[in-house]
């Protein structure tokens, strides 16, 4: 059985965007933790790729779509570079192809590809509009002050000019990356048990 009272969620990076959605629209949800979050859509797509190279993107969605609705397979692209300082991928950043090849032990049955298709969803994916709603449910924020992938400086303006209290933001040095593995890892972990454990946890309030 659910105790509908003390459920909390959690999602970092694009999921990260998905919980802030899931609070805003689902009242059952007490307490949500964002890591990382991808928030800004049409902002944060012009960071990630060039005009330029959104208009090529554009016109490489447009194509894909009309072959795959005349019976061909969903094109594909590397999520991150085969080589270092690659550019042909969804996440062109070497900090990203670093951490995903570090990560191989760990899922040896991972694959580095996705669908172009996933690469447009991503793209024109915007959570920011639901932040404001999720109160009075409890939000804490979770960001890197060198995020390139999400920036830092997009996500603490969506957060401070959008959500409303009661809400909390953490800030862990280094890269979009760095909440994954070490230090980062422990101060982001320890944040956000700390999150639900005031906000879900009778005793601890």
């Amino acid at each position: 059985m659910v105790d509908q009272e003390h459920i909390g969620i959690w999602g970092t990076s694009y999921s990260g965007g998905h919980v802030i959605v899931v609070a805003a629209i689902d009242r059952r949800v007490k307490c949500v933790v964002s890591q990382v979050p991808y928030l800004g859509g049409f902002e944060n797509s012009r960071r990630l790729v060039t005009p330029l190279g959104l208009v090529g993107l554009r016109q490489a969605f447009d194509a894909d779509r009309r072959a795959r609705y005349q019976g061909a397979a969903p094109q594909r692209l590397p999520v991150v570079p085969t080589e270092p300082h690659g550019t042909v991928a969804i996440l062109p950043h070497e900090p990203a192809r670093q951490f995903f090849e570090a990560m191989r032990d760990r899922a040896p049955t991972w694959k580095n590809e996705a669908t172009l298709r996933s690469a447009e969803y991503f793209l024109d994916y915007d959570p920011s509009p639901y932040i404001g709603q999720i109160a009075p449910t409890p939000l804490l924020l979770v960001v890197t002050d060198h995020d390139t992938i999400v920036p830092t400086d997009i996500a603490l303006r969506i957060f401070n000019q959008q959500a409303l209290e009661p809400k909390k933001v953490v800030l862990v040095p280094g890269e979009h990356f760095e909440v994954y593995t070490g230090r980062g890892f422990a101060l982001s972990s320890q944040a956000e048990l700390a999150g639900f454990r005031q906000w879900l946890v009778p005793s601890a309030r």
